[in-house]
């Protein structure tokens, strides 16, 4: 059996560390073709549930982290001026069943404390197949229009935006002094039928879907294009208020949008309990096909704004919401052959590339096989007639082999047992048991140049040093001419390039303005903030949220260091300390004290120590009476759940760890408190009542 049919639950620490970095590939792969390229290759339901399945992993191995598990979307193309988001436009996790949506609600009521047979008011709405879009009124008047771009930055479209019909450039009535509305801007089916007619006649590439035509049509540098494309919109969010806020409901807002004069989903329904919810799904998945717009499920929000702030957001996503997604589609098409991929940890992973079929729309053309083991068990061969299916927890997975379609000529498929790349041996490494691990790794590490270029993009990736001109090609164009082949030679490639006779701008593919911008691209990130050099650095189970946790209990990288290199000794009370932080187990301090004890990661650090400057992670609540210390809940808390009370204290800037130390500040303690206590008193730290606690960090939580 694959990978990808087990449960979550079911997979050893070995096998969800191999299928979360399988998983991690393909997401940010779809991140780049959805999101800056406007050219996906999958469907969106297909691609939600495979971040339901990292979401999954990474909850039960909290070891186990990728950037994008937090990243929303992708960076705003070049092409467009930035705006920051004054409110961060996340996304939503993903429900497939209604057993899922059970637990959806299960989850909610266990984290507000509330009793199992409570139900929950949840707002039910379509979710629409198109591009999100942040629209900033000031004073009522249309000041702002932006993308979703990253969460954090979007494109500046307001030009375009001007141009929609849907969308009004005053709002009518009594408006807070700033609003600013999110919604979808899409395409209606008639309207994109008749858009690449046009295009057709007038001999230009048609659009492959609606969603392609809105999101192209809105991405234009030429607003006059955009007004030619008939877009449409639909408000259903928000983000910055200044003023007084409409309503305290999330029915309550969309009632509002409407009386200002924004269009509203006239489906959008107040569904009380699990039953209505449910209901209302299988009302809208009837009327799916006759809709005049794409859409591809359901989206639940919880009804009271009040529970949503305690619910608050967990990664990239808030508690309080999630998308219903409906069922995909099957098709069979003929695997033309299998091709071998070597990842940064050296890790080959074979890929079926397959005769490209369209399946609910889309053109599939390859799969991730992701090991031998799942190869021979289906028994895959090249020439075979296969069965794809675009769903479930893999995008797109072949899920059996036509066996009496399979021609004579096809024979077993004998996986390599060395490197495609460099020729070094790929060996199955074993665990203490004699077990193999079903993931086949190079053993040639720097000297392959697959894994030297692929740690190298990861150091220059966007959650790392995010240096713009150094893409893949560059990267890999570098190292094969030996300009580039470790990260700090980056920082030295303008001291490289003066000495040289051979200079970059006559490199092809650049040019004195490029090789200008690319060296103030690298100056500009000499200064860089703790947990992105954390993650830059390519620690194995380190991934953007674990590079995080650290930056913000080390505080600067020398103590990060020194705290590391104390805990190289298991039974230590350095290793005691650094295991004890919330989310740090031992098999990510065993990852960490093998990186910063091996002498070549020790020169490379040092060697980047001397080219860049390391500046404290920002705290979230800089300001908070409790910002910077190390918490420790323990007992029964009565006000506030166990999750609620980290989230909370994580917001306010407080690092929470699991065990008391001589360098925790303060003990929350309820009732039932045991050893912890003893603890407390033994080390002389401040234990404070959960009333003691809300009365210290005031409102502010």
């Amino acid at each position: 059996m694959s990978l990808r049919q087990l449960e979550v639950k079911a997979l050893t620490a070995m096998e969800a560390m191999m299928e979360h970095q399988a998983l991690a590939a393909e997401i940010a792969d779809h991140d780049l073709r959805y999101h800056q390229q406007d050219a996906p290759i999958i469907a969106d339901a297909d691609y939600d549930r495979l971040r339901q399945r990292l979401g999954a992993i990474e909850a039960l191995y909290p070891a186990l982290s990728a950037p994008v598990s937090s990243a929303v979307g992708a960076k705003p193309s070049e092409k467009f001026s930035q705006v920051r988001h004054r409110v961060p436009m996340l996304s939503l996790n993903n429900v497939f069943s209604d057993q899922d949506v059970r637990d959806f609600l299960e989850r909610i009521k266990r984290f507000l404390g509330l009793e199992s047979q409570s139900a929950i008011a949840l707002v039910a709405e379509p979710k629409i197949d198109g591009l999100s879009c942040s629209l900033r009124y000031e004073q009522g008047r249309l000041v702002v229009a932006a993308t979703r771009g990253d969460g954090e930055e979007g494109e500046d479209v307001t030009a375009n935006v001007r141009t929609i019909a849907d969308i009004p450039q005053q709002l009518q009535g009594p408006v807070p002094e700033v609003l600013e509305v999110r919604g979808e801007i899409y395409m209606r089916k008639d309207d994109f039928l008749t858009l690449n007619q046009r295009q057709e006649e007038a001999g230009k590439q048609a659009f492959a879907n609606p969603r392609n035509a809105a999101a192209g049509s809105l991405r234009q540098l030429d607003s006059a294009i955009t007004a030619s494309r008939p877009l449409r919109f639909f408000a259903y969010a928000w983000g910055e208020i200044i003023g007084e806020r409409p309503a305290d409901t999330q029915a309550g807002m969309i009632e509002a949008f409407a009386r200002l004069g924004l269009p509203t989903n006239p489906l959008t329904r107040l569904c009380v309990g699990e039953v209505e919810v449910l209901d209302h799904y299988k009302q809208i998945e009837a009327q799916r096909a006759d809709l005049p717009y794409d859409i591809d499920g359901v989206v639940y929000k919880v009804d009271d704004l009040a529970l949503q702030a305690r619910l608050g957001f967990v990664a990239r996503a808030p508690r309080w919401a999630a998308a219903h997604k409906f069922p995909a589609e099957k098709a069979s098409t003929t695997l033309l052959s299998i091709d071998i991929q070597v990842g940064r940890t050296g890790v080959l992973t074979p890929v079926a590339r397959l005769e490209p079929v369209n399946v609910g729309g889309v053109v599939v053309s390859n799969a991730t096989l992701h090991n031998e083991e799942e190869i021979a068990r289906k028994d895959v061969r090249v020439g075979d007639v296969v069965r794809v299916q675009r769903a479930g927890d893999v995008i797109p997975q072949v899920v059996e082999v036509v066996l009496s379609a399979r021609p004579a000529e096809a024979v077993p498929y004998l996986f390599p047992d060395r490197c495609p790349v460099c020729g070094s041996h790929a060996v199955r490494e074993a665990d203490a048991s004699g077990k193999l691990d079903k993931a086949r790794r190079c053993t040639g590490g720097l000297i392959c140049s697959a894994q030297a270029v692929e740690r190298l993009r990861h150091f220059v990736s966007r959650d790392a040093f995010d240096i713009e001109g150094l893409g893949e090609k560059q990267i890999e164009a570098f190292y094969q001419d030996g300009v580039i082949t470790r990260p700090q030679d980056i920082f030295a490639l303008e001291a490289y390039d003066a000495a040289s006779l051979k200079k970059l701008k006559d490199r092809e593919g650049w040019g004195p303005t490029s090789v200008r911008n690319l060296f103030a691209a690298i100056n500009t990130r000499r200064q860089i903030t703790l947990n992105r050099f954390i993650y830059a650095l390519g620690i194995r189970h380190v991934g953007e949220s674990t590079a995080k946790l650290l930056a913000r209990h080390a505080g600067d990288f020398t103590q990060l260091r020194t705290m590391i290199l104390a805990a190289k000794e298991a039974d230590s009370e350095a290793r005691a300390q650094l295991t004890a932080i919330d989310g740090i187990g031992p098999v990510m301090a065993d990852a960490l004290v093998d990186f910063f004890t091996e002498p070549h990661n020790q020169e490379v650090m040092n060697a980047l120590l001397a080219q860049v400057t390391i500046e404290p992670m920002e705290q979230v609540v800089s300001s908070s009476p409790v910002a910077g210390m190390t918490i420790v809940f323990t007992g029964a808390l009565e006000r506030m759940t166990r999750d609620e009370a980290k989230a909370m204290a994580e917001r306010l800037g407080a690092k929470v760890s699991g065990s008391v130390s001589k360098k925790t500040n303060l003990v929350v303690a309820g009732p039932g408190a045991g050893s912890k206590l003893a603890d407390a008193q033994k080390h002389g730290v401040e234990v404070i009542s959960e009333d003691a606690w809300f009365e210290r960090v005031g409102g502010q939580g």
